[in-house]
């Protein structure tokens, strides 16, 4: 009888082991199909808001409407999971923020970016690349811009899986540029513009990789290699908190609320300059404080650089959400304006945000590109931090400040550039100045003294801190992402008219 009972026993444990196999791998299931889950409801809730919002009583331009409202979604996500790493990756690779909260800091900054700044190289995508007065009929215009979008989100879809690194922002030029050409011609193509962004896509990279080595020299120079590190910050850092506060206060209000609300230009410089000021006296005041509690040392100085890097990741998204924001809703929002002539949209325009574009639209890509990156983002988070070269406190600071001056200032002229080859650049700009530096001086202690051998080749090999690989493969990708979306658009868009023959 006790025989039996064991069995039984051994055979209910059996049982209640596979039941938890089970419920545990159904959990796992389930917490694997909550982002794409969720990630499908946007989608379904941006198409539902666009066929809401029209009032026009053709069919055909309510579903092109809708189908390129969640398509602009389907964009800003992949935004959001990709590219949005690249603005906080650097302050969580550098150990001063949790990943939890560099993407609750990186979703608030990118949406208000997109809200506040994003009305201008929203402008140049939607209107200045290739305008609907090319294309007599504006339906034919919309599905054109449609197809932009969709060979844009197919291109990255697919370098994704491959595990090639593509830009957005060239992709959804290249989708533009080749509906464009296939719809009207080369002379449909406004190619100035076009030539104006390909140049700035050029010299993004080496400014922000100007801006950060001449950063990582200053940082060298007048904090790390000193007797007193933490004196140095203490004189340093708040200047440069300071003049980044300016300098971000002066963007907002001449490229901004300018629009909403005109300062003179006196007001708004003496506005910028005070909050200049109060940061500056403020940051000041912390350092103060926490002097007396930590050593002066490589842990110490880390502490206090904490905040200026949690300060340029947050000034980094905003800036981000500003100049990509047209990367997702750029070809929408055209859309949405060649439909505007045959349409009643005064509900659009009510309490609008962008000068030119419906607050709905400005919605779907800013609510998109944060959706994505809390979704999607948690993987790819650290990966530029770690990728390319070793970056501590300090660099992190430098390439995080460079890479949001030069987006926040391709933004202010209207340009869409690519953070991610823009955050790149300032990466292999401090990388690359770590090499010369170290090749140069040796370091003793908090002092730098220079070398007196220089290594033989393959010693000075071993020592590179910069993978040149890298370079060749971002290189590659921004050379055939733009002819290759252009080519699919235009495929595209020939597929399309002999549906519609």
């Amino acid at each position: 009888m006790l025989k039996n009972n064991d069995s039984i026993s051994r055979g209910l444990d059996k049982d209640l082991d596979r039941i938890g196999f089970f419920a545990d791998a159904a959990e796992a299931m389930g917490r694997r199909l909550t982002g794409p889950g969720l990630a499908l409801l946007f989608l379904a809730l941006c198409a539902a808001v666009a066929a809401a919002e029209v009032l026009s009583q053709e069919v055909s331009h309510v579903l092109v409407i809708a189908a390129a409202s969640a398509t602009a979604g389907y964009m800003a996500l992949n935004i959001g999971a990709n590219d949005v790493a690249n603005n906080v990756g650097p302050a969580v690779g550098a150990r001063v923020i949790s990943l939890t909260g560099a993407l609750l800091l990186a979703a608030v900054c990118e949406t208000a970016g997109a809200f506040l700044a994003g009305r201008e190289v929203v402008s140049t995508v939607s209107q200045d690349i290739f305008s609907s007065a090319n294309i007599g009929d504006n339906l034919i215009f919309m599905q054109g811009m449609l197809t932009a979008m969709v060979a844009s989100a197919l291109w990255i879809n697919f370098a994704t899986f491959v595990g090639a690194p593509v830009s957005t922002t060239h992709s959804v030029i290249g989708g533009v540029v080749g509906a464009g050409m296939a719809l009207g011609g080369v002379s449909a193509i406004d190619w100035s513009t076009v030539s104006a962004i390909a140049l700035t896509w050029m010299t993004a990279p080496v400014i922000a990789g100007t801006i950060a080595a001449v950063l990582m020299a200053f940082m060298n120079r007048f904090v790390y290699y000193r007797r007193d590190r933490l004196e140095a910050a203490y004189v340093w850092l708040p200047v440069l908190l300071g003049l980044t506060g300016a300098i971000f206060t002066a963007f907002l209000l001449f490229k901004s609320v300018q629009h909403q609300l005109p300062l003179p230009g006196w007001l708004g410089a003496c506005i910028s300059l005070l909050t200049g000021l109060l940061v500056w006296r403020l940051y000041r005041t912390v350092i103060a404080r926490r002097l007396p509690e930590l050593e002066d040392n490589s842990r110490g100085l880390k502490e206090l650089f904490a905040v200026p890097l949690m300060v340029t990741a947050a000034l980094l998204s905003f800036a981000h959400g500003a100049n990509d924001l047209a990367n997702a809703i750029g070809p929408l929002a055209a859309i949405v304006s060649s439909h505007a002539g045959d349409t009643d949209l005064s509900a659009w325009y009510i309490e609008r945000v962008q000068s030119n574009v419906p607050i709905w639209v400005t919605g779907v890509g800013a609510f998109g590109i944060s959706a994505g990156l809390l979704l999607f983002g948690r993987r790819l988070v650290t990966v530029v931090g770690k990728q390319i070269t070793k970056l501590s406190p300090i660099r992190a600071f430098c390439v995080t400040l460079a890479t949001a001056v030069t987006v926040l200032t391709a933004s202010s002229l209207g340009l869409p550039v690519s953070s991610t080859h823009t955050v790149v650049g300032a990466v292999f700009g401090v990388g690359f100045f770590r090499e010369w530096y170290l090749n140069r001086y040796v370091a003793e202690g908090n002092q730098l003294k220079p070398r007196k051998t220089l290594r033989n080749r393959e010693v000075h090999k071993r020592r590179l801190l910069v993978r040149r690989a890298s370079l060749l493969t971002i290189v590659a990708a921004w050379a055939v992402t733009v002819p290759i979306t252009a080519l699919l658009s235009a495929a595209l868009v020939g597929a399309l008219g002999v549906i519609f023959q």
